[in-house]
């Protein structure tokens, strides 16, 4: 049983990967309406003859939710059967299908009544939480396999925090990254780093979409030198942990490639190929972002035992000569 957990968590998290980047895939080619306003059909069709462009990509990503929601609750339901010491396992499970079916009802409520622009742009944040939610699933079911000696791993408070506000704050930058792709705000600056490099500091002619990109384009560079000044952190402060080294120096790495991925789109045009590629680094980065805040909880947990143990209460003297229960 635990081999065909494990296949099912990896096919879901490489499933959530395509629907994320397939969500992203239909924003950008305008796609959201090539099915017209039936849900879940097709054009009223469950298989549409009528195809066109717009058509394939929306009906794929349709076709490919619906086959990755499929694993993912039986995965869940597994894990509930199996797992159920698992509290961490049951939890992400819980949020996992949760935030999906929140995805879905989002999508069909824009295919059939349509949706204000700021409503849309949740939509790739909420899918975003459940794949992060799989990826870790995955991870917990791999884990006893690793050698990264998780269970030693003690992160220090200030840290844990660093971690928590770290999640909430990419969120945010996700929605307004998401916002400029649903106003249609990627060329409304023809420059970069600055909407307009010869007057950078003009904001009193700064439109509302404008506004919008410049602000994302402020929080995303805020969240790259948070990124990488965690990773020095980190680095001093665990000089031994392989973990911190190579997990957050890859998860350093993906947000480098995120900024330089969003520059591209602008000099490229909107090449669809590097907006793909700067989704895919926000996906992988907020997935590994979500494993060291499962650390962090962890680490929370240890404290608190440590300080609720009946040891952590006695005297020095006890604790280093425990009286001898086998005595008569």
């Amino acid at each position: 049983m635990v081999r065909i957990m494990k296949g099912l968590s990896v096919v879901s998290t490489v499933g959530m990967v395509f629907i994320l980047l397939g969500g992203a895939l239909v924003t950008k080619t305008g796609s959201a309406d090539g099915c017209g306003n039936s849900w879940p059909l097709c054009k009223g069709q469950l298989f549409p003859t009528d195809l066109t462009p717009e058509l394939l990509i929306e009906y794929s990503h349709r076709l490919i939710s619906t086959v990755v929601g499929a694993t993912v609750l039986l995965l869940v339901m597994l894990i509930w059967t199996y797992l159920p010491h698992r509290k961490e396992a049951r939890f992400l499970a819980t949020i996992s299908i949760l935030f999906l079916i929140i995805q879905g009802l989002i999508g069909a409520a824009a295919v059939v009544w349509g949706q204000s622009d700021f409503i849309l742009a949740l939509h790739f944040g909420i899918s975003l939480i459940s794949f992060a939610s799989i990826f870790i699933l995955m991870i917990i079911i791999f884990e006893p396999h690793f050698s990264w000696n998780t269970d030693s791993l003690y992160i220090k408070r200030h840290h844990r925090l660093q971690f928590f506000l770290l999640s909430l704050y990419t969120l945010g930058v996700v929605y307004t990254g998401a916002l400029v792709r649903h106003i249609n705000a990627h060329f409304v600056c023809q420059s970069w780093p600055f909407c307009n490099n010869s007057q950078p500091f003009n904001f009193a002619s700064y439109s509302f979409h404008q506004w919008i990109q410049m602000g994302h384009r402020f929080l995303a560079g805020v969240l790259c030198l948070w990124t990488v000044i965690l990773f020095i952190q980190l680095f001093r402060n665990y000089p031994r942990s392989r973990l911190f080294h190579i997990g957050w120096g890859l998860a350093t790495l993906l947000m480098l490639a995120q900024v330089s991925f969003g520059a591209l789109i602008i000099f490229t045009r909107l090449n669809i190929w590097i907006t793909l590629f700067h989704s895919l680094c926000i996906t992988l980065y907020f997935g590994l972002l979500s494993y060291f805040l499962l650390l962090s909880y962890r680490s929370l947990q240890k404290k608190e035992r440590t300080v609720l143990s009946p040891v952590s209460k006695m005297p020095l003297q006890q604790k280093l000569n425990p009286p001898n229960i086998y005595h008569k």
